[in-house]
């Protein structure tokens, strides 16, 4: 009895040995391969609806958002898929504003689009928005952040959405900050961007896939 006890061990430790190796390549690896649809193409993006930020708590609002950029196939993980050249929140007549008075959000670019992980089923691509440099100025206070923000991109609407934790997108610099605006402090972005071909209704699309 004790011989057989023994056998059925082992028995069962190659089973199980065997059951981990063929589990192992079930989990998706991280895609390598991002095709944009057209490659290279110059796009416009438009805000979808009120872009919302804060720190500590004091929330401004921009009802006006517009930026341009290019999107290109690349290969790896992470890769770079878009580059935006220019970006402006705000427009005449339609100021940032906040409880502390209207706000002015100067970016300094290019910032860049950031791919990770595509889902294919739902033509979702995570990734992140990199290279952010921003002045803002309230009244007296000036103060400046850079990082990234985390954000998704919907193929069948073409919607970019940002939404970034507070480590993400840390003060680097603050003038007349105080406790409400101190370096560390994060800043949180909630936006949401229509991406366009320029000059066209057509939505690109981001692919990802391994070879």
């Amino acid at each position: 009895m004790k011989k057989s006890t023994g056998k059925l061990g082992v028995t069962a430790g190659v089973v199980a040995s065997a059951l981990v190796l063929t589990a192992a390549p079930a989990s998706a690896a991280p895609s390598t391969v991002w095709t944009v649809g057209p490659s290279p193409v110059g796009v416009s993006l438009t805000n979808g609806a009120n872009i919302v930020m804060s720190v500590n708590g004091i929330t401004w609002t921009c009802t006006k958002s517009a930026a341009t950029a290019t999107l290109r196939s690349a290969t790896g993980n992470p890769a770079t898929v878009g580059t935006i050249g220019s970006i402006a929140f705000a427009a005449a007549g339609a100021p940032c504003s906040s409880v502390l008075g209207n706000i002015t959000l100067t970016p300094t670019t290019p910032w860049t689009f950031v791919a990770q992980d595509h889902t294919a089923g739902t033509g979702v691509t995570k990734g992140y928005v990199g290279d952010i440099g921003m002045k803002l100025t309230i009244g007296a206070t000036v103060f400046r952040v850079r990082g990234r923000a985390s954000a998704t991109y919907t193929n069948s609407t073409g919607r970019l959405v940002v939404d970034n934790t507070a480590t993400e997108l840390p003060i680097t610099e603050s003038i007349n900050g105080g406790t409400a605006f101190p370096v560390g402090a994060g800043l949180l972005i909630k936006a949401t961007y229509l991406v366009k071909k320029t000059g066209t209704t057509t939505v690109p699309t981001i692919v990802g896939s391994n070879p």
